[in-house]
């Protein structure tokens, strides 16, 4: 590979190391149509019903968990589909418009590591987060403008507590994991063979407790996670109302573009006592 092909594949971005102690800026399918394959890890009771609410929650098509009435495996009996494929039935008066979803899937398969899947560019994304009062331009507008800069402890909390989430991940080492947390410690997280799944089956999970959407009011939120920060991450923040993204590694230049436009704090490479903040807010 010629030096040129190198440097055409890395983009540069501004990034802050901080320390800690220290101080800087801070498939399922819809009513019977099919809406996306995913390959994911069944998990405990409960995981694939929280994998679908997550994903139809990022995809903006629904806002709240009681938007579906029930979700059940559906399959003859004995066969793989029998507990492969999930049947989400809205409830009453909701409409699942699963042509919302159309530019990034429309039934196709929803790899581990899928990136953008399809997102055209970054006002797509934008014009997807329900919180319209936010002027996404604007600092001072931000869903982080309560979160004092000069604190970097809420992130390295929130990867610290990757660590004890990990059961599967301890046995085999070969799952990731997603966390989601405040000031008060974890409030859900989840292990899955891929890194978007992690986080959909998580923000389903607080979707159940009805804790997502975030009230702006409430104690900012973080989500912690133990591979890359993709750009499809960032947005599943942004559409939660989640204040921060960290992750254990390096996030794409895109998530970083991302993040900033929407207002995200966004961190990587949070190893031990360092990590590196990409966006502030």
């Amino acid at each position: 590979m010629s030096n040129s092909s190198v440097v055409n594949a890395v983009a540069q971005r501004q990034v802050l190391r901080v320390q800690r102690g220290g101080r800087g800026p801070a498939e399922p399918f819809d009513d019977g149509e099919t809406l996306a394959i995913t390959m994911r890890t069944p998990g405990g009771p409960g995981d694939d019903e929280k994998l679908a609410l997550g994903f139809l929650f990022a995809e903006g098509l629904i806002a709240r968990a009681d938007d579906v009435t029930r979700i059940v495996h559906c399959g003859k009996p004995g066969t793989p589909e029998a507990r492969n494929v999930l049947d989400v039935i809205a409830a009453g008066g909701v409409r699942i418009d699963v042509e919302k979803s159309a530019p990034s899937r429309r039934g196709t398969i929803t790899t581990s590591a899928c990136g953008v899947c399809g997102r055209r560019t970054i006002d797509d994304v934008l014009a997807r987060v329900p919180f319209k009062k936010w002027n996404l331009d604007s600092q001072n507008e931000s869903p982080v403008q309560n979160m004092n800069p000069d604190s970097i402890e809420l992130l390295f909390a929130a990867v610290d507590a990757l660590a004890g989430r990990q059961p599967v991940f301890a046995r085999t080492g070969g799952l990731h994991c997603a966390v989601i947390g405040d000031a008060s410690g974890p409030l859900g997280s989840a292990e899955d063979v891929g890194r978007h799944n992690a986080v959909d089956k998580a923000v389903g999970q607080l979707l159940m407790r009805g804790l997502v959407p975030a009230a702006r009011e409430d104690s900012p939120r973080v989500l912690a996670v133990s591979g890359r920060a993709s750009f499809e991450i960032v947005q599943k923040a942004a559409m939660a109302g989640l204040a921060a993204v960290v992750s254990v590694s390096a996030p794409s230049s895109l998530a970083i573009d991302l993040a900033a436009r929407a207002g995200l704090v966004l961190a990587g490479f949070a190893r031990g006592e360092r990590m590196n903040v990409y966006s502030a807010g």
